[in-house]
């Protein structure tokens, strides 16, 4: 398995300046950072390829994760959305491409986060997104792209909230290169057992993220991750495994992910920085005895 960390652990912004995440992470022991795909298509080419290089040179590769906004709903009732959603991602895959990043994910199957205050249509939405989906992974196969969809929690979407019924959108789906995306605290939410979630996703499973069930960094909480390592191990998982925490309040991020009180004793880089090197040692040997 290969080990990353979202940037966003240490930002406020959806967009960033990714160039300095990239050195960091590969300092503190991560194999890969994921990026947001927010700023992407304001990429010039040259941009992209300097991203690229950058990991390279620093011994990394980077995938990515997009919580779409409401135009990019591929769930849509609305045409004009769709038509729209489906232009963003031909773009966007092919800017993945240039990036060499072979991992995206996130509710990019829907939009993020889901506005409850309209009327939801969980059927009709269902059958427009596993079209649309089909369509997109199309592309996003061309461009070598495993387009990895997230079960999410309640709160924050309704198409796909555990990995039984991310199997079976999956499978109506049924194009090679879209694949099931499991993240722990959503599960922790959601499912009746980890490791049966795991094993229920089997072979669908493409990306996996990792979290406190406050998300906070891994091994800082009651995350069962024995458990967790036992059903990916089962199943002969060996793709990436990225961290997501979210410790910071203020900005977007925070707003966005509802954090609403002081996470880490000491806030400094210096702490995160430390919190973050240990984490992802605690995942590499309790996922692999390493």
């Amino acid at each position: 398995m290969k080990y990353g960390i979202y940037y966003a652990y240490w930002e406020q912004n959806w967009s960033a300046d990714y160039l300095p995440y990239i050195e960091k992470v590969a300092k503190l022991g991560f194999d890969c950072l994921e990026i947001a795909c927010t700023p992407l298509p304001g990429y010039s080419t040259e941009q992209l390829k300097e991203l690229r290089r950058a990991a390279k040179a620093n011994g990394i590769f980077l995938t990515a994760g997009h919580g779409p906004s409401a135009t990019q709903n591929l769930a849509s009732k609305e045409e004009a959305v769709v038509k729209n959603a489906k232009a963003f991602y031909t773009d966007l895959l092919k800017r993945l491409e240039i990036l060499d990043i072979h991992t995206i994910g996130g509710g990019i199957y829907s939009y993020w986060p889901v506005d409850y205050s309209k009327d939801i249509d969980k059927e009709s939405d269902w059958g427009r997104s596993v079209k649309n989906v089909r369509e997109v992974g199309k592309v996003a196969q061309d461009c070598g792209v495993d387009y990895c969809l997230e079960v999410l929690n309640r709160f924050e979407g309704y198409l796909l909230n555990t990995a039984e019924e991310g199997v079976k959108f999956v499978e109506q789906v049924d194009c090679p290169a879209v694949k099931l995306h499991l993240d722990t605290f959503h599960m922790n939410i959601e499912e009746d057992s980890m490791g049966g979630a795991i094993r229920t996703a089997g072979k669908h499973l493409g990306h996996f993220h990792t979290g406190e069930a406050n998300r906070r960094v891994p091994g800082k909480g009651r995350i069962p991750w024995h458990e967790i390592a036992c059903a990916l191990k089962d199943i002969g998982y060996d793709g990436n495994v990225v961290m997501e925490p979210f410790v910071n309040m203020g900005g977007q991020v925070g707003k966005d992910i509802k954090i609403w009180r002081k996470m880490n004793e000491d806030p400094s880089i210096e702490v995160m920085d430390e919190d973050a090197k240990n984490s992802v040692r605690f995942l590499r040997y309790v996922f692999e005895g390493k």
